[in-house]
């Protein structure tokens, strides 16, 4: 079973990323990390309901990858815009199994503390043109979203666009009524209750 765990914006660089969140959301982001093997780095801000969202950006001091980075980043071009939505399986290997689509290969990956499996497809685009949600299975006691400040930020709802929505809808099964799936041009629009009222942010 999937459980929404966090969103990603990405931007060609990780400062635009990261004031396209504040701007839309009107809070500050609080400090990530970096991710060595896809040659990444990210900012966190902490939502309700144990949920989070990063702002995530190619790092331009990382070395030359032989594979392509996750959430498609290589090809990421334009404003920083909301990429991708993550959600968390507590046995990987039964919900690779389970879908029809490829939603990727395991790869184990660690943080200073923090421990997970990611599923990324070798080219690093998701199914249905990367509105199919990438998949976590977090290898620690305490995820990130248990330890974050909370920022008086709740996500109210994550639209998932796409032209082939229902088949999205079907293929990834996921209970959460704040996820809905509608039928137009790719895209995501996630819409918060922030201490400055309701805001979206795509």
């Amino acid at each position: 079973m999937l459980t929404l765990d966090h969103l990603a914006v990405a931007g060609e660089t990780l400062q635009e990323a990261v004031a396209h969140v504040e701007e839309a959301l009107g809070v500050k982001m609080g400090p990530g990390g970096e991710h060595a093997h896809f040659g990444t780095h990210n900012q966190l801000i902490g939502l309700a309901d144990g949920l989070y969202l990063e702002a995530i950006a190619a790092n331009p001091a990382a070395e030359t990858l032989p594979y392509p980075r996750w959430f498609d980043l290589d090809r990421l071009e334009g404003a920083p815009r909301l990429g991708n939505w993550i959600c968390r399986t507590d046995d990987m290997d039964a919900e690779l199994a389970r879908l029809d689509v490829n939603a990727g290969n395991v790869v184990h990956l660690t943080r200073g503390d923090l421990r997970w499996r990611m599923a990324v497809p070798d080219s690093g685009a998701l199914p249905y043109d990367n509105r199919f949600p990438a998949l976590i299975q977090w290898d620690v006691a305490v995820t990130p979203a248990e330890i974050l400040t909370p920022s008086g930020v709740a996500l109210v709802q994550l639209e998932v666009v796409h032209p082939e929505a229902e088949d999205l809808r079907a293929t990834v099964g996921l209970g959460d009524p704040r996820v809905v799936y509608s039928a137009g041009a790719s895209a995501l629009r996630a819409t918060f209750d922030t201490p400055h009222g309701r805001r979206v942010l795509w």
